[in-house]
């Protein structure tokens, strides 16, 4: 059985999953996401500590 590193990477090298990293980094590119997704960053980094 592939290890979930290997399952991703196949999973990514595929068509849909170009299409998804498409979708994503579209979605990456709007500067409210952007900020959403440093703001969620920060308290998960913070509840670890």
């Amino acid at each position: 059985m592939p290890s979930l590193t290997e399952r991703i990477r196949r999973f990514l090298n595929s068509p849909q999953g170009r299409q998804a990293r498409a979708r994503v980094e579209g979605v990456a590119r709007d500067p409210r996401n952007r900020e959403r997704a440093r703001g969620l960053l920060a308290r998960l980094r913070s509840r670890r500590r």
